[in-house]
């Protein structure tokens, strides 16, 4: 007696000190040491070292996309799929911190049959019924941290499913954005090439004139024609285009293409910010980015789980207790009659062969390491994107200014000529040609207005902002 009540403290002792199997877990510091810095991009007075917005898409200040975003944010059917693994995350973790409750059973169960001569008295009757109740209660005692790491693993991946749950976010209010943004690109491109069809069809009409009169040769018909069709045939593309971005923009926010309101496809100007663009710096970056965070959680889960593994290395102590009655009527079962009851403790314990213990602890092992892996390629991945972006923005606007000025030219080129013309200095013809080649450059900086924008939303993408306050 003396002895089972030394083991007994000794075991009470064990489970108060929280001894817990497996490694504890600490957040990794194996990112670069310049991650933190300011990025090496953004050295760029289209850039600004404020941090990034929650809301960004509201730098755009139009009313429209702020209401398509937030019906993206409601509605959107990836988001929905997200939210339902936080709620299976979440379902798992009520499961693991179940493991530190009791664990109780009622039984209840009612035979007939007959009973063998030798168990009666003599003269009573073979032949009757059975009823049994019973209640049993069973509690692990947690030694070595099994129960403990498992909810600790259990909660590193709800933390990780949330996380998650923010990149989608992140990836719809992007391209939610990428989808009204291209809409609205493809009209302003949409109209240039009118415009350039319709200058063509003009030069077409004043060539076919002269060369009626001997002025023109066929070769020069054929010439604009032909130029005229192609300009043409760009048309059917980018109206395409544009009602691809319309059908993405629907499906994005949850709707049919068919119930997708006309109000989202009224804007015809480029969506961009004029303002430079709040990036901040790489501490920033690397605390907003859910992907991060989401690959961080994932690791403290599988660390967790070695301890999971390594638990079961060591003795499993259950305590149990049961009590229940059984007699040949329902009556009996509440009166006292025939009860039993029943106490004790059960040691389970592989032993001596623990190679399959050890097995799992080392795929347990493997797979953190695989996590930690993962996580610093999430981490470098996130900084060369955003370096990636923070160029490609740079160059993109570069590139638009070259552009603007060519059209400038074009422009002074084409009041020159239309002064000519009305002084009888040039024919229509030049001054026509003039006119197309304004319409083309502007159409090229149309089509650099559009790339702009996409570059501008990559950038925000890549920033990783967007679902703080969802």
């Amino acid at each position: 007696m003396i002895t089972n009540r030394i083991l007994l403290s000794s075991l009470s002792a064990l489970a108060l000190s929280g001894c817990a199997a497996g490694p504890d877990y600490v957040t990794p510091h194996s990112s670069p040491p310049t991650a933190s810095g300011p990025f090496i991009s953004a050295d760029d007075p289209a850039f600004a070292a404020a941090p990034l917005p929650a809301h960004w898409w509201r730098l755009y200040d139009d009313p429209v996309l702020d209401g398509l975003v937030e019906e993206a944010l409601a509605a959107n059917t990836d988001i929905r799929q997200a939210l339902a693994r936080i709620d299976r995350a979440r379902a798992g973790l009520r499961g693991a911190n179940a493991g530190r409750l009791p664990q109780t059973g009622i039984s209840a169960g009612s035979n007939y049959g007959r009973v063998p001569e030798t168990q009666v008295a003599p003269g009573a009757d073979r032949d009757g019924w059975t009823h049994d109740a019973g209640l049993s209660v069973a509690y692990e005692v947690d030694l070595f941290g099994r129960v403990g790491r498992g909810i600790e693993a259990a909660r590193a991946d709800l933390a990780a499913s949330q996380a998650d749950a923010d990149a989608v976010r992140v990836i719809v209010v992007a391209e939610t954005t990428r989808a009204y943004a291209d809409a609205a690109s493809g009209a302003a491109r949409l109209r240039v090439a009118e415009d350039i069809v319709a200058l063509l069809d003009r030069s077409l009409a004043l060539t076919e004139r002269r060369h009626d009169a001997g002025l023109s040769s066929g070769l020069d018909v054929a010439r604009v024609a032909a130029l005229r069709d192609q300009r043409a045939a760009e048309i059917p593309s980018l109206q395409a285009g544009r009602n691809a971005a319309l059908f993405r923009l629907a499906t994005l926010t949850g709707r049919a293409p068919s119930e997708l309101p006309a109000i989202a496809g009224e804007r015809s100007i480029a969506l961009e910010v004029e303002q430079a663009i709040p990036v901040g710096d790489g501490a920033q970056l690397l605390a907003r980015r859910p992907d991060i965070r989401a690959a961080e959680r994932q690791l403290a889960a599988n660390t967790a789980r070695i301890g999971v593994a390594t638990a079961d290395l060591y003795p499993r102590i259950t305590l149990g207790a049961s009590i229940g009655a059984t007699g040949p009527s329902l009556g009996d079962l509440f009166t006292g009659g025939p009860l039993r009851w029943l106490a004790g403790s059960l040691i389970d314990w592989a032993f001596p062969n623990q190679e399959p213990a050890r097995a799992r602890i080392a795929a347990a092992e493997a797979e953190t390491q695989q996590a930690l892996a993962a996580f610093d390629g999430t981490v470098l991945s996130a900084l060369g994107e955003t370096e990636t972006a923070l160029s490609n923005y740079s160059n993109a606007l570069e590139r638009r200014r070259v552009l603007s000025s060519a059209r400038e030219q074009a422009e002074r080129a084409a009041r020159i000529t239309r002064a000519q013309q009305r002084e009888g200095a040039i024919n229509s013809l030049e001054q026509l040609d003039a006119e197309r080649t304004l319409a083309e450059a502007t159409a090229q900086l149309a089509a650099q207005d559009a790339a702009v924008s996409s570059a501008q939303i990559d950038l925000f993408r890549a920033l990783g902002g967007g679902w703080e306050n969802s």
